[in-house]
């Protein structure tokens, strides 16, 4: 990690960056804004209120009047019925969008791109091979596809956003740990107003051709570089549990530290037993290491000095995460906060 920070242009940002938001799962069999168990098929509801609440985060509003959204879709979709509308006067009429757009967003595939890897193993590397070469293409054509209708529904909200992929910023990998990551496209993006929207791709790896980087690698390496107040993750349960959250005696995990050596201790609430440990296997309940990958890179990123915030999506609660306006001292908010021990 630290070795791709070297490979890498840093143009200074403007200013501290105040949020970058996961869109994922968190539970093994879920997915956040995509319908996991079906092919490439989008959780449009949920991805509207993701990107609704992003944009009242983002809002410099004083809330006592209703905001006039201006989309930023100019495209027609198939099967729609129209051109779309294209408020060009009330563009050119305004001073400013009146939101606060220093914010990154990165996404998972969900139910895209996972089919199109595993079906031909790019995440074990191998270009030698036809039908790794033709998966690596396919892979790319389906998680690409993803990221563009996340961009869409967030520039539908008038949010300035704009799709990156890792794979054409130039990342790579080194036995899949990130080797090169030229993040200067995503920073200048910041300066000039726009919203970055990463996603897990796949990628040339310089020991095995290629491999799978996740969404969830990507994000601990921009909190380290860019250093943002705070972290969400909007996923489709309320945040870390002691055990499935599906088994009816779950409890869920409200604060956890994480010491210098990324070691766990549960503030809130007292387990039975006062057990103060959690191993990293047990919270995650995931045997392929996906769901290990991700809660081991929000306990890296808390490490940094930056408070994570874990939280189903489409909730008041995730409105709240997204304003960073979380409480751990009260019990309204639902969902788990991850730091660095004091």
């Amino acid at each position: 990690m630290a070795e791709a920070a070297r490979k890498q242009r840093s143009p200074a940002a403007p200013r501290p960056v105040r949020c970058i938001v996961k869109l994922g799962a968190l539970s093994s069999r879920g997915a956040a804004i995509t319908n996991k168990g079906k092919l490439e098929s989008i959780d449009e509801e949920s991805l509207r209120s993701a990107c609704a609440q992003l944009r009242q985060a983002m809002s410099e509003s004083d809330g006592t009047a209703p905001e006039k959204v201006r989309g930023m879709d100019w495209s027609r979709r198939p099967g729609d019925p129209a051109d779309p509308v294209v408020d060009a006067e009330g563009f050119a009429g305004m001073a400013g969008l009146g939101l606060d757009s220093n914010f990154v967003v990165v996404h998972g595939a969900g139910s895209f791109g996972h089919f199109q890897a595993s079906r031909s193993g790019v995440h074990k590397g191998g270009l030698h091979s036809t039908l790794v070469k033709a998966g690596f293409v396919a892979t790319r054509i389906s998680v690409t596809s993803l990221n563009q209708e996340i961009v869409r529904a967030l520039a539908r909200e008038g949010i300035p956003s704009v799709g990156m992929s890792p794979f054409a910023c130039g990342w790579s990998t080194q036995r899949r740990d990130l080797a090169s990551a030229n993040a200067s496209q995503i920073i200048e993006s910041l300066h000039a107003g726009f919203v970055p929207v990463l996603h897990g791709d796949a990628v040339l790896d310089e020991s095995l051709d290629c491999t799978i980087l996740s969404g969830d690698v990507i994000i601990r390496h921009l909190a380290q570089l860019l250093t943002p107040k705070y972290v969400v993750f909007l996923t489709d349960v309320h945040g870390v549990y002691d055990r499935p959250p599906t088994d009816p005696n779950a409890v869920l995990l409200k604060e956890i530290e994480v010491d210098d050596n990324g070691g766990w201790s549960i503030v809130k609430p007292a387990l039975q037993g006062n057990r103060k440990e959690v191993e990293i296997s047990v919270a995650a309940h995931d045997t392929t290491g996906g769901m290990e990958t991700k809660i081991l890179e929000a306990a890296a990123i808390a490490r940094l000095g930056v408070d994570v915030y874990i939280t189903k999506v489409d909730t008041e609660h995730s409105l709240r995460a997204l304003k960073g306006d979380v409480n751990t001292s009260s019990d309204d908010w639902l969902g788990t906060v991850i730091r660095a021990a004091k």
